[in-house]
């Protein structure tokens, strides 16, 4: 009995850790994290040993269709690897005090679970192992009865282990859902992207600096800065939280994303795919290749007091709107500042662009966000009046960004423009 008590007891705090895992910080926002997690852990405890399939995981988890090949989609090895992220991260500050740490070793699709070292003075914690049988007191016995009664315990202990494998695998185990009920205005307005035949691209941006991070850098400048090292691997926070954003709407839509940043993406990928930009043509630099917005265009400012500054053009303001809209000066805190959203058609008619871009990396942040929030797509699919898959046609928006801290705070849609002529 002590021996199936400690089974138990050593499963239930693993999976009572699987769950708080699921409702930190990390992961509680995540929804196809924590199924995956909770897959993973269920089939290691429940099938030590028996190693799991890429196509098991995204068929049974990720809601991918039979026909799924791991060998030229790597959807279940990017999932597993942003979980692993996320576990250390969890166990590097929220979990640092849990007893039990859960970990996904590279190049295993199998959890482990093991005790936390005690700090010193630290009150120790039960452990995930077998209790050992109680030692009884026992008259010698001859050379001949050891054996028998080692025998007899092995057949025992035989018997034991059979019967607990058959109730383990004849367990019915709960049915983790694949997917998340779609919204209908995500289905909606995302139906372009997240029905066809290849994932969508997202570009975000990352704009070419010249200098060195401890001296000082500054934008590119081709006239003055021809012979200089162009630096092109540095993107906003705005973006990366811009990606993450939509990583989990796509979750949601049971769809992949292929994410590349602006200075390695060509115009041959352009041409036979749907494309989402994140970042302004300022520093996504591919937007000035392509066919991009005709309403609201972002455009450096030449002359005056906000000369040098990036503006949003109003190409042809209607009553009461200004000729240009510009966010908080560049040597000031930003607080606000102006986002276009536009959907246009791609190099092949058949193909979408979507442009989500801020005159900031915050401005960004907020477009992505507008377009990741129901309530916030229901208000632009009522403003162009959409109510049904189908009927969005390409279109122009532009929204007005409160930030407080280099966070987007509030997000007004106050001009809508239809471009389906």
């Amino acid at each position: 009995m002590a021996l199936t008590h400690s089974f138990a007891l050593g499963r239930e705090q693993c999976f009572q850790q699987v769950e708080k895992l699921t409702k930190s910080h990390r992961l509680h926002t995540s929804e196809s994290l924590c199924r995956l997690l909770q897959y993973l852990a269920e089939h290691s405890l429940d099938h030590p040993g028996l190693a799991l399939k890429e196509y098991q995981i995204a068929t049974e988890v990720l809601g991918r269709p039979p026909g799924f090949d791991p060998q030229s989609d790597s959807t279940v090895r990017v999932q597993v690897g942003r979980l692993r992220v996320k576990l250390a991260e969890y166990y590097a500050q929220e979990g640092l005090d849990d007893p039990v740490v859960v970990e996904l070793p590279k190049g295993s699709y199998a959890l482990t679970f093991h005790l936390r070292t005690p700090k010193p003075g630290a009150p120790t914690v039960p452990a995930l192992t077998f209790e050992p049988l109680a030692e009884k007191t026992a008259p010698p016995a001859t050379r001949r009865e050891w054996q028998i009664a080692v025998l007899v315990l092995s057949v025992t202990l035989l018997a034991c282990l059979l019967t607990i494998a058959v109730l383990i695998s004849e367990r019915t185990r709960p049915q983790i859902s694949t997917g998340l009920p779609v919204p209908p205005a995500y289905q909606i307005f995302w139906s372009r992207f997240a029905n066809g035949p290849q994932p969508p691209w997202v570009i975000f941006s990352n704009g070419q600096f010249v200098g060195r991070p401890e001296t000082g850098m500054r934008y590119f400048n081709p006239a003055s800065d021809a012979r200089a090292f162009i630096l092109d691997h540095y993107t906003g926070v705005g973006e990366v939280l811009a990606i993450h954003q939509l990583d989990n709407v796509f979750a949601v839509l049971n769809h992949p994303l292929r994410v590349k940043r602006g200075a390695l993406f060509s115009l041959d990928d352009a041409k036979n795919n749907d494309l989402i930009f994140v970042g302004s043509p300022s520093e996504n630099l591919t937007l000035l290749d392509i066919p991009g917005t005709r309403e609201f265009v972002f455009q450096r400012v030449d002359s005056g007091p906000r000369r040098g500054d990036l503006a949003v053009l109003n190409v042809h303001p209607q009553a009461g709107e200004p000729k240009q809209f510009f966010a908080t000066p560049a040597n000031q805190p930003t607080v606000e500042d102006y986002s276009v959203i536009s959907l246009l058609p791609g190099l092949d008619p058949a193909r979408s662009i979507l442009i989500l871009a801020g005159n900031s990396t915050f401005g960004t942040q907020a477009a992505v966000e507008f377009v990741c929030r129901e309530d916030s797509i229901k208000e632009l699919l009522r403003r162009l009046n959409v109510q049904k898959v189908g009927d969005l046609k390409p279109f122009e928006a532009l929204l007005h960004v409160k930030i407080a801290h280099g966070v987007p705070v509030t997000t007004e849609l106050i001009s809508v423009r239809d471009r389906s002529n």
